[in-house]
């Protein structure tokens, strides 16, 4: 489908400031949320908002479907009566400009415990007929996913092919007497997943009621150590001990001689269509329950996809196997309507991934720091853009605009300066400006360019496993921003929020 014309910063949850070590829900997502309406913005893109695994990565998820329990706010959960000033108070971390994960989860974990406790002593009347209800309708991913992160903690989050055989085989009598023994955790993430659920689409109704889209992410693969491939095993790639068989990842390119092993686990497509791809219907119906829209990962794999025996140490072994194309998105689309989707169509992009994206008219992405590496035919040069696109500056996986300007080689400093026709001084408002005024229904910025900050500020360095995922900003310096200078040039380029 297309997008309306407009514009909007990509940022994630985790990046916002506040007391407790690392950004949540409550007050400061509001005031970036206000920010967005002053600067007449109408879309806020997120990363996946699933539990993080592995190296506190979005996309290492322990579910495809469940929220991050740590981006509850405690400042609603004193509002709400379920948490105590005091304990509250005690949740308090040093203020840092990088997301403190391993404190705040221990600190926020004993917190959530007892709201979890006041909650269920308290539960009566609308509240639990609210309750009773959200269970009832996501049990087709909540039942798993409770229990599985229950056994998974006692497992110290061991994957789950490392259990006791009944149990990681998803045997019924196990799985009866496992949701007895852990009756009491079982409790507790059920209550955790509501409390998300509550606060995150409180927020989304206060940015849809100034004008504003969320943008959420859906990351084509899910993770092998997650309640999805644990409860589901039939349509991953695992034998029957829950060892993974296939796996994902790229190809050997310029960029890397072994290509890229990521490790999870294939899908088996034909079980799937053998369902009607029913988990992936209910993975959609998910999504758009929760964002307005979805950017799709790593899209190209729906055309087709690189598979690599698991045990292989590198990509380079794999193959492309033709993937679920046409068939699947039909059903996605019978089933869910309209599907507000934008491809993440980069990288080795073919024939087959431009048709099947454009047969459904979701919009591709373009990014400015890729277009200067060129000739004048470069595609992620603005005026080389179709409509029915998004660009972006960078993305999280990308350096900041002014990091990128400051070590790239000085024959695409150049191109950039002159295309731009900027000094360079500051590249991360010439590309603001090129994108904006670009074709392109959408243009999308990280925070960190509206800041104009520097390497240090980056997100996600692909293909690295540490130091990722930690950039958090402060109220000062979102205050810094010249909104009026966001508002004109959004007037000029005819992509102001059009709520008022």
């Amino acid at each position: 489908m297309r997008f309306p014309r407009s514009c909007g910063t990509l940022v994630h949850p985790t990046s916002f400031p506040g007391k407790y070590g690392i950004g949540d829900f409550g007050y400061e997502a509001r005031e970036f949320l206000d920010f967005l309406e002053d600067t007449q913005q109408s879309i806020w893109q997120v990363l996946p908002l699933t539990p993080t695994g592995y190296g506190n990565s979005p996309y290492a998820s322990y579910s495809a479907f469940a929220g991050n329990p740590y981006l509850i706010s405690p400042d609603i959960l004193f509002e709400k009566g379920l948490l105590t000033a005091s304990k509250a108070r005690s949740l308090i971390i040093p203020s840092t400009t990088t997301v403190a994960y391993e404190q705040a989860v221990k600190k926020k974990s004993e917190a959530l415990k007892l709201a979890s406790s006041c909650f269920y002593e308290t539960l009566d009347g609308i509240e639990k007929e609210k309750f009773e209800l959200f269970k009832l309708e996501h049990a087709h991913w909540l039942d798993d996913y409770v229990l599985f992160m229950a056994v998974a903690k006692s497992h110290q989050m061991r994957p789950w092919n490392s259990w006791d055989s009944d149990i990681a085989t998803y045997k019924k009598e196990a799985i009866n007497k496992a949701k007895k023994n852990y009756a009491q955790e079982i409790k507790l993430e059920y209550w955790l997943q509501y409390e998300f659920l509550n606060q995150w689409m409180a927020l989304k109704k206060y940015a849809n009621t100034r004008g504003i889209r969320v943008i959420g992410d859906i990351p084509i693969f899910v993770d092998h150590n997650s309640a999805d491939v644990w409860a589901n095993s039939k349509y991953f790639a695992v034998d029957k001990k829950g060892n993974r068989t296939l796996v994902s990842g790229v190809p050997p390119d310029y960029f890397s001689e072994t290509g890229q092993l990521w490790g999870n686990p294939q899908y088996q497509w034909g079980a799937l269509e053998k369902d009607g791809y029913s988990w992936w219907v209910k993975r959609f119906k998910h999504m758009f329950l929760t964002c307005d829209a979805i950017r799709v990962d790593h899209f190209r794999g729906f055309d087709a996809y690189w598979e690599i025996p698991a045990s292989e140490k590198t990509a380079v072994n794999g193959h492309w196997v033709e993937g679920p194309g046409e068939k699947f998105f039909d059903t996605i689309l019978e089933e869910c309507g309209e599907l507000p989707i934008i491809a993440e169509d980069l990288g080795f992009v073919t024939e087959g991934v431009e048709k099947l994206r454009d047969k459904y008219a979701f919009p591709g992405m373009k990014i400015l720091q890729f277009a200067f590496d060129a000739e004048s035919d470069n595609s992620f040069l603005p005026h080389n853009y179709p409509q029915n696109c998004v660009v972006y500056s960078g993305t999280h996986d990308n350096d900041t605009s002014k990091g990128w300007y400051e070590q790239a080689p000085e024959s695409e400093r150049h191109f950039a300066r002159t295309y731009s026709q900027s000094d360079g001084t500051h590249i991360n408002w010439a590309f603001i400006r090129l994108g904006i005024l670009s074709v392109s229904d959408q243009a999308i910025f990280p925070l960190q360019d509206f800041m104009g900050l520097s390497k240090e500020h980056r997100m996600n360095f692909p293909g690295t496993s540490s130091g990722n995922w930690l950039w958090r900003y402060t109220t000062e310096m979102l205050q810094e921003i010249d909104r009026d200078k966001i508002s004109i040039l959004l007037q000029l380029g005819n992509r102001h929020n059009r709520k008022k």
